[in-house]
């Protein structure tokens, strides 16, 4: 799933940079993309050494966000799943939120999809109980970096789904992952992973970073993941 989310922000750099407000674009003036929100739903995984795509739509954009959808097809057009996903564009030195329709005179508004259909839920908002508790602690390296110098989106990912061990994988299948993205970390922060329960094959996880330098907790990203038995 991890591997998969990859080829997501890449298919979403490849297209905004060809129309002309992605990150080629943005980066000398400052501004950048982030994700916010991403939802992954698949009916089936693609198997080793099958050939797939991820096709890729703006579907809204408003002021300080835009929803951004993916398709997961094989070469014979089979669907595998899809992916919703939220991004807010920011100043790169206030690392504060920026007029997306401001770049380019609202540019992005010309490539609204609005009728292109994504048949998943959009992201719920994740709850977490008392019931949750500390699995493990991550320390962050050079290679957990993205090129704007914070945590890479998917790491979280694959830390999350690092929670269930090979013998879990071997009797359950991941369905459905949702993430929401609170705050940025960095190189040298100490990520916490909590999980709780909430019925058969669903969990809640919570990551929150303690910085070298404050010392203090701060909540990363919420994550629900559902499996199914195989």
């Amino acid at each position: 799933m991890g591997h998969l989310g990859n080829h997501m922000l890449n298919a979403a750099d490849f297209h905004s940079n060809d129309r002309g407000y992605g990150m080629n674009y943005l980066n000398p003036i400052h501004k950048t993309w982030v994700l916010s929100r991403l939802a992954i739903e698949m009916d089936e995984m693609p198997k080793a050494y099958d050939k797939f795509f991820v096709e890729t739509w703006v579907e809204s954009a408003m002021k300080y966000f835009t929803s951004r959808n993916f398709k997961v097809i094989g070469g014979d057009e089979k669907v595998y799943g899809y992916g919703r996903s939220i991004w807010a564009m920011i100043d790169t030195d206030s690392r504060q939120p920026t007029d997306i329709f401001s770049v380019r005179d609202g540019l992005i508004a010309q490539y609204i999809e609005s009728e292109k259909a994504c048949p998943i839920d959009k992201s719920s908002r994740v709850k977490m109980g008392s019931g949750a508790e500390l699995v493990r602690t991550v320390d962050t390296q050079y290679s957990d970096v993205d090129m704007n110098g914070h945590i890479n989106s998917v790491k979280y990912i694959e830390h999350i789904l690092n929670l269930f061990d090979l013998d879990y994988y071997r009797s359950h299948r991941l369905q459905r992952l949702d993430i929401a993205y609170v705050a940025e970390s960095h190189q040298g922060d100490q990520l916490n992973l909590y999980r709780e329960q909430m019925a058969e094959g669903e969990f809640n996880i919570c990551v929150d970073k303690l910085t070298p330098q404050q010392r203090e907790r701060v909540e990363v990203c919420r994550c629900k993941v559902k499996f199914i038995k195989v």
